[in-house]
């Protein structure tokens, strides 16, 4: 691997260990010197600088990095005997393997010094997105700051984007580092150790005019926006006859949950289209919850479009007077946009289909992060898949790297039959359980052990109050309804990051469903007063 980076000497200077590594030179530099030694070698190169974080600041606090478009800047750990641990990405994969690493028991001389990367500020609970848009939760019970989560460890987080990965530990050299992060504000981490767990992002590219005129509803930002349009839409169809017409894209978990909520809340108000290419819903979903979504959507009238896919999307404009009209009307004339959707059969014996919609949700296809991080000269030497997944060993650490670990979306591993893991939270939480005690047994040399994913079930909402629930301990069972929904949402609560977070979010659920109760009590009083 040639790791020369093109953007700034300073950068050539700090993957200067794994050039000197691949020639075979018996002294490395070290690039994270003392802060005379950086000092004196400023005057040679004024690109080159170093950052020492004060040994009193706050453990678990939010880290700036640099402002964009400064100089390079060197990280300067806190600590250079114990282990440096760089985790890029706060998903479900790293937050939940920095807490794990946090709670295990260590020698005082090995416990591990632990940075947390990612590009936003808060940690996104992706299951209990949904429920933003029925109103059933707040932003700060799914997506709490990280700079709270992480206040009572000695964990350091740093909101910033990762631009590059170096690696030498794949070079077969005893060397003082195992590597380095390049993050895009300029600043260089050096690192013995580095869990990738990036995640993914919505795939719009693969439909002309997806990219352009649908909603992914992957982040929190996604659920913001899909919120806004749908309450500028209600808004302006007040007092109106017009139904708000939604397409979803996408009959799998979420794409059925999708339809459900906003089929809820829209109600009458609502035309919900949902199309798939298969000729079923949720087919690789338990039957249980299966058939508890068909009977929850035929009841809420959401229109199934099965069989078929969307070959493009454009956008139309849908005049509110007649064609005769239209040739002298006034150009400030009320037209009302459409986007449509031309539907191509999966099978011979159908006919395409042109669907016009107020809104498109996108809920098909997903792509991991980890490709975009490649140098554009010249990619790294770590190993992908076909979707731009980490290969790794039944350890969870990259195949050829002993040092990198990689977890969740950035990761790819198969069952015991075979079958490649989902991309699913569940698997996230598992693995990064597994990651962080690999990580302590790495480290105390101790052996590893192989991930096994244990599937305990699959959950679904079909909106407030109801939900399908079909544990993996019984066959056949599915509970579904209020009851689905109160287990689902308890599954949730004991998954939340950490237990002050569970606290707080158990004392709100409890007060809101206390109101709705006395609400929804008074409401059947006044009902029987006027019958009698």
């Amino acid at each position: 691997m040639d790791c020369a980076l093109t953007c700034s000497a300073s950068a050539k200077i700090a993957l200067l260990t794994c050039r000197q590594m691949r020639l075979g030179s018996p002294k490395l530099p070290n690039i994270w010197s003392s802060s005379w030694r950086s000092s004196s070698s400023r005057r040679n190169n004024r690109s080159l600088r170093t950052v020492a974080l004060s040994t009193t600041a706050g453990f678990g606090s939010t880290m700036e990095g640099p402002a964009a478009n400064t100089q390079n800047v060197n990280y300067m750990w806190p600590d250079k005997k114990r282990p440096r641990i760089c985790i890029v990405g706060g998903g479900f994969g790293g937050l939940y393997t920095a807490l794990r690493l946090e709670s295990l028991a260590w020698p005082d001389d090995k416990k591990p010094q632990v940075v947390l990367i990612d590009q936003s500020e808060r940690f996104v609970f992706k299951p209990l997105l949904y429920e933003l848009l029925s109103g059933e939760v707040e932003a700060w019970e799914i997506a709490p700051q990280f700079s709270d989560l992480l206040a009572n460890t000695d964990v350091r987080f740093f909101k910033d984007r990762v631009k590059c990965l170096y690696p030498c530990d794949h070079l077969g050299t005893n060397a003082p580092t195992a590597g380095t992060v390049q993050l895009e504000s300029g600043l260089l981490i050096e690192y013995d150790w580095l869990v990738l767990a990036i995640g993914a992002e919505a795939k719009l590219d693969i439909v002309p005019g997806a990219a352009d005129y649908a909603l992914p509803f992957y982040t929190l930002e996604d659920a913001h926006r899909v919120d806004k349009k749908l309450r500028e839409l209600e808004r302006k169809n007040f007092g109106k006859d017009a139904a708000i017409r939604v397409a979803v894209v996408g009959c799998g978990y979420g794409g059925v949950e999708l339809a459900a909520t906003i089929s809820e809340r829209l109600q009458e108000k609502g035309i919900i289209q949902a199309i798939n290419v298969e000729k079923t819903i949720l087919s690789n979903a338990p039957a249980g919850n299966r058939e508890a979504a068909l009977k929850v959507l035929s009841s809420r009238k959401v229109q199934l479009v099965l069989g078929y896919f969307v070959r493009c999307i454009t956008k139309g404009v849908e005049s509110q007077t007649s064609d005769a009209e239209s040739k002298t009307m006034d150009p400030a004339a009320d037209h009302s946009e459409s986007i449509i959707l031309e539907l191509q059969p999966a099978e011979r014996g159908l006919q395409g289909q042109i669907i016009r919609a107020d809104i498109v949700l996108w809920t098909i296809g997903s792509k991991p992060l980890l490709p975009e991080l490649e140098p554009s000269d010249k990619p790294y030497d770590i190993p992908l898949n076909a979707r731009g997944q980490a290969e790794t060993d039944e350890t969870l650490r990259v195949k050829g790297h002993p040092r990198i670990f990689a977890v969740g979306d950035s990761s790819t591993l198969r069952d015991k039959n075979g079958k490649l893991l989902p991309a699913t939270a569940q698997v996230a939480f598992q693995q990064a359980d597994f990651a962080g005690w690999n990580l302590w047994a790495a480290i105390n040399d101790r052996p590893l052990l192989p991930f096994r994913y244990q599937n305990l079930g699959e959950m679904m909402t079909l909106g407030r109050y109801d939900a399908a629930v079909s544990p993996s301990f019984t066959d056949g069972l599915t509970l579904e309804g209020f009851v689905g929904h109160t287990a689902r949402k308890m599954a949730y609560l004991i998954r939340l990051p950490t237990d002050q977070h569970r606290v707080k979010v158990g004392i709100s659920w409890l007060l809101k469903s206390t109101v709705d109760s006395v609400a929804t009590l008074q409401t059947m009083l006044a009902k029987a007063q006027s019958g009698s």
